[in-house]
This record gives structure tokens, sequence and C-alpha cells, in this order.
């Protein structure tokens, strides 16, 4: 049955981002004593820094996760945010999907701030159905909080919609949220990584899908 909702993570899927997020979590971390490698905290973007720092930091406690939390969002905002740009082709997508008389919602671990800015950004106001970021629910990815509050504000069943994400951590969340996924390589995981968590279709990034968008699992 073709999906009514397309779930579209945002960092590392329609904005190029992620490279920022590893240098503010690097900074973050390094201000608090901790010399974490670079590559290590990428392997983590994804998650919000509810699950991100204590999968760093496994005995972290609650005064340094927020501190590091509010340090890397901060960071972030001022000397990263503004220099962040589309990925070539993500604003067509989502006019194409919406277009094919899908719903489009955005479900990301990004802060309601950055998400909101991101909207600017894509010029998507007028082409959403709804946004979900990690300020909306309990827990962010790979916890499935954020998916299943997007499928619901999309007024549809889990096995109704698909998610396009770049990273294992949105294949777990919308696994345990009943929805499928399309992986995206733009967010520079290994794409053993991302088979391993078995997505429905894997894509080089949002132009490639684009270009195959009748053939996508989007479609079937």
């Amino acid at each position: 049955m073709p999906k009514q909702a397309i779930l579209f993570d945002i960092d590392g899927t329609l904005v190029d981002s992620n490279e920022g997020h590893v240098d503010a979590w690097a900074r973050a971390f390094e201000g608090e004593g901790f010399r974490i490698d670079p590559a290590a905290i990428h392997d983590q973007i994804g998650k919000g820094g509810d699950n991100l720092v204590p999968s760093l930091i496994p005995d972290v406690t609650a005064d340094v996760q927020d501190r590091l939390e509010k340090a890397h969002g901060e960071f972030y905002k001022r000397d990263y945010l503004p220099q962040v740009r589309p990925f070539p082709g993500a604003r067509d997508l989502l006019l194409r999907t919406r277009e094919a008389g899908k719903k489009v919602v955005l479900a990301s671990s990004a802060s309601r701030l950055e998400l909101d800015h991101y909207v600017r950004l894509l010029d998507a106001a007028d082409i959403l159905d709804g946004t979900t970021s990690k300020d909306d629910v309990a827990h962010s990815k790979p916890c499935p909080d954020i998916f299943q509050a997007a499928v619901e504000s999309a007024g549809t069943e889990p096995s109704q919609a698909i998610v396009i994400g770049d990273t294992p951590y949105d294949i777990i969340a919308a696994r345990r949220s009943g929805i499928a996924t399309i992986a995206l390589r733009s967010g520079r995981f290994p794409e053993h990584e991302l088979k391993a968590e078995r997505p429905a279709a894997i894509y080089d990034d949002v132009a490639a899908l684009l270009d195959d968008f009748e053939g996508s699992p989007i479609c079937s």
C-alpha cells in the first residue's frame, strides 16, 4: 500500500550539519575535561544529548550532562547553525512528496529553535503538515518517541508511514515505532552499519532519492 505520511529527519538528511554537531560536542566535552575522539562522537550523531552523552560517558552525573547539553547547544547555534546549508534537492524532495499527495512531517532530535531555523532555511513552511522536535517528547532517538509523536500528528498508522533518515538511530527508532525506513548515506555512516538495521532501501542522498521517487518505497 502506498505510504500516506513521510517523516523526514533533518540533520544529515535534509541539511549538511553533522560535522558541525561533532565539533560542537567535542568543544563541549573538552570544556568539562573530557577529550573524546571526534570519530567516536560522530558514531553517536543522530541521538539527542540525553542519549548521546551517556553513550560516550556512561557514568556521567546529571549536572555534568546538563552542562554538556547546554554547551553543545550554545556552540552549535552560535558557531555552526548559521553556516548550515541544505543538501541539493532537499526542498525539491519535500515538495515532490507533498505534490504526490503525501503528508510531509519533519521529525528531528534537534531542538525546536534549530528545527524552526531549518524550516526557514528550506523555505518549507507551506509544504509541511507537521514538525516534531526533541523538545516535544521525553526521549530522543533511538527511542521511538519522536517518530511516534510525528505519525500521530500526521493522523496515520505506523504501517502507512515511512521515515527518511541518515543514521542507524533513525532506523532503530522507526522500527521501534513500527515504521519502515529509507536510509541515506549523506550522514557519512558506513553503509554496512545502515544495512545492519534493515532499512527498506538505501540511497546516496536526497537528490538520488528524488531521481528514483516513483520507484522508491515512498510510492510502493
